[in-house]
């Protein structure tokens, strides 16, 4: 591997030339993580435009848990690509989505009636399992968490806690969205359990000072926050909540959109804690890129909405349902909850090392497959530090890594690594952040005239 990848200069002269022709054309307000551009995937890797190959331990924001180019999935997409690539489902129907509704409700968690609907992108399932709980309770107000990210459209950009750069100047913002604590231990200098109480205990203060709970439609959670850096609820939080939707006749939604099909361990995250949510949202891995979305959840509520109130031209596009049937039966044929498992231990304990041994790393925490570190400036005062974080990063791009962050103050690096990655690549990926984050911490000196 380490033959194949090494030390890069990049961005490379045919990278420098697409970047050029970016700035021509395409709008600034598109953000891009690293300086490059991507010519060909497999796996885990991908190689960009001039010869360089990057382990990718994004993948795709959480998008490709199979890994990249899968053949089962190209091949699908291939051929149904060859009959049709369009009728739009509301027009003329067709049979990949019913199959890919039939496998959801039975691979869903909950044992009883359930019924889906498809989308094309994860702000767009979100925005839709708000209407379909809106309109089978009669009330109008939302529930959301701080450090929550459910999207960029209006009312997911709403509901997303985070202003820059998701909401600066992009108001007014949706009415009717309420925004509850989430348990965050490490900055609540709470325990775990502590933290879940102070939170339940404040939604109720919320339903007498806020918004009354008979006002409320639903309550909407990351089983385990994505973009807001990571944190996981703490066992039993979840499990509270729904106590709580239920005494009040309020819907909970799972948004699985980052969290589903084996990223935590499991095929999807609320299954830590035992918990069945009436609505469930999700997106991302399920398509293995391709852009598909979906709600699923018990039939008697995704039944209320007459016809015509849902869907859209492109929702659940018959070569993205054909994507999807192929990803889950790669899902049933290989264990890729183990994998996730495997991959996530071998990461948490690299953060581990690295904590000990550097006071700058805050926190480390995670699950199954999706693990992160909080980086700070100073451990006593927690003050964020996204400086550092940008050092690293950009260490590790040049190692060969193609690394994000996450957090509400930029200060955390997030490992979404696809599970297909073999032992020796997640080594060496390893053994370059090492790297990446010791040649930060110990800068090369400058050279005194």
């Amino acid at each position: 591997m380490s033959e194949q990848i090494a030390h890069l200069s990049i961005p490379g002269e045919k990278s420098r030339d697409l970047l050029a022709r970016r700035q021509q054309v395409v709008a600034r307000g598109l953000s891009a993580t690293m300086n490059v551009f991507a010519a060909k995937a497999d796996g885990a890797v991908i190689e960009d435009v001039d010869g360089n190959r990057f382990i990718d331990l994004a993948g795709g924001i959480g998008a490709m848990n199979i890994g990249h180019t899968r053949p089962e999935v190209t091949q699908a997409i291939a051929e149904q690509a060859a009959k049709f690539t369009h009728t739009c489902f509301t027009v003329m129907m067709y049979e990949p989505y019913i199959e890919l509704a039939e496998r959801l409700v039975k691979l869903t968690p909950g044992d009883f009636p359930k019924k889906a609907i498809f989308f094309n992108s994860g702000a767009e399932a979100v925005e839709n399992a708000v209407k379909i709980a809106r309109y089978a309770t009669g009330r109008p107000a939302v529930i959301v968490f701080d450090n929550a990210y459910h999207g960029r459209t209006l009312m997911t950009m709403t509901m997303t806690a985070k202003v820059k750069p998701y909401k600066h100047r992009f108001g007014p913002y949706a009415p009717e969205v309420y925004r509850a604590p989430f348990p965050y231990p490490y900055r609540m200098n709470m325990t775990p359990e502590q933290a879940s109480q102070a939170c339940i205990q404040e939604i109720e203060r919320m339903f007498v000072g806020e918004v009354a709970p008979d006002q409320v439609a639903a309550i909407i959670i990351e089983p385990v926050q994505g973009e807001g850096g990571f944190m996981v609820s703490p066992p039993g939080f979840l499990r509270d909540l729904q106590a709580l939707c239920a005494k009040h006749g309020i819907l909970f939604i799972a948004d699985e959109i980052q969290t589903g099909f084996c990223r935590t361990g499991k095929m999807f995250a609320v299954e830590h804690d035992g918990v069945v949510p009436d609505l469930m949202i999700v997106a991302k891995s399920m398509g293995a890129g391709m852009p598909i979305s979906g709600v699923i959840g018990r039939a008697d509520i995704m039944d209320v909405p007459p016809p015509g109130t849902l869907g859209g031209t492109y929702s659940g596009n018959p070569v993205a349902c054909a994507a999807a049937l192929a990803v889950l039966d790669l899902y049933e044929k290989e264990d890729q909850a183990a994998l996730s498992r495997r991959v996530g231990q071998a990461v948490l304990d690299k953060f581990t090392q690295l904590q000990q041994r550097f006071s700058f790393i805050g926190d480390v925490r995670g699950i199954g497959g999706m693990i992160a570190m909080e980086l700070v400036k100073d451990p006593a005062t927690k003050e964020p530090d996204a400086q550092k974080v940008g050092e690293i990063l950009a260490a590790a791009h040049k190692r060969g890594l193609i690394l994000i962050r996450a957090g509400m103050f930029d200060n955390v690096i997030r490992v979404l690594v696809p599970l297909c990655i073999t032992d020796e690549q997640l080594q060496y990926a390893l053994n370059a952040l090492d790297e990446a984050v010791s040649s930060v911490a110990q800068p090369t000196p400058t050279a005194i005239a």
